[in-house]
């Protein structure tokens, strides 16, 4: 039986098989403007375990994820609704209604749902006060999650993330924002919409294989698309409604296919509702 977030599981286990490189591309400078003057928190995951820690308050942070003794971690941060207790979210977490994410809708958000390859990578967010839920969500069954506590802290003078060059939102049903990203540049992907969506993508080794791609996903025929593309990965795992979060573009220079993998109350896919789109990364 699925649970919430499954799909988040299985986007970033076939990134894995895959072996997509994500690395490179922006340069020090770059990566330094960008963080400057944020407050840090640090994640650290190593297959059976997860720890937070560092500057646990209110408003911009930059989460950095470390991971050691598996090939890549996918940190989640779960935020719960004032009043829901632990035990009420994990009953909710371990209950058929747990199949569709948007039923945490009154109980809990997904605030941030990050790919973290083997070593360290960073992302930026906007946390509000309250209590976290801490996941390492790379295996496919949910119940062998590593999951940790946390509480953030009201800040008396909450940062500001610093302003993104460009926003890819996904919202019902479609992506919007520029259809060129730059090695180096920062970059929001958000959740304009009301129901749970992720921002994953494919790579292509052409426009013409991308839309190829597109097309496919478009259709239902994932097996196609899977084997006309080049690797895959993670922008963004499901996020609830209004939640983002934004890192330095440092993929390789190419073409990419957006996609939103969850799914309608009747099992079809986002991609089956014009959730795929054709993009391209340069310098």
């Amino acid at each position: 039986m699925k649970r919430i977030f499954s799909l988040t599981a299985a986007a970033t286990a076939v990134a894995a098989a895959l072996s997509l490189a994500l690395s490179g591309g922006a340069s020090q400078a770059a990566t330094a403007h960008h963080r400057a003057s944020l407050p840090k928190i640090s994640v650290a995951m190593n297959g059976k375990k997860i720890t937070v820690s560092g500057a646990l308050q209110s408003g911009g942070v930059r989460i950095v994820s470390t991971v050691t003794r598996e090939p890549q971690g996918a940190p989640i941060f779960v935020r719960l609704d004032p009043g829901v207790t632990l035990a009420q979210f994990f009953a909710l977490l371990h209950s058929s209604a747990a199949s569709d994410p948007n039923n945490l809708d009154g109980t809990a958000t997904i605030v941030t749902d990050a790919q973290a390859n083997k070593g360290t990578s960073t992302i930026q967010a906007n946390l509000r006060a309250g209590h976290y839920v801490a996941f390492d969500s790379v295996r496919n069954n949910p119940a062998k999650w590593p999951f940790t506590t946390f509480t953030i802290a009201a800040a008396a003078h909450p940062a500001a993330l610093p302003a993104p060059a460009a926003t890819i939102a996904a919202i019902e049903f479609g992506f919007r924002g520029p259809g060129t990203l730059h090695q180096g540049e920062l970059v929001r992907f958000a959740n304009h919409g009301f129901l749970v969506h992720m921002i994953v993508y494919a790579t292509a080794a052409s426009h013409r294989q991308a839309r190829k791609v597109a097309r496919y996903l478009h259709e239902g025929k994932q097996g196609l698309a899977q084997r006309h593309s080049t690797g895959f990965g993670t922008f963004a795992g499901p996020l609830s409604h209004g939640s983002y979060q934004q890192l330095v573009i440092r993929s390789h220079r190419g073409w990419y296919v957006l996609a939103c993998f969850m799914e309608t109350q009747d099992g079809r896919d986002h991609t089956r509702l014009g959730m795929e789109r054709v993009i391209h990364i340069v310098r």
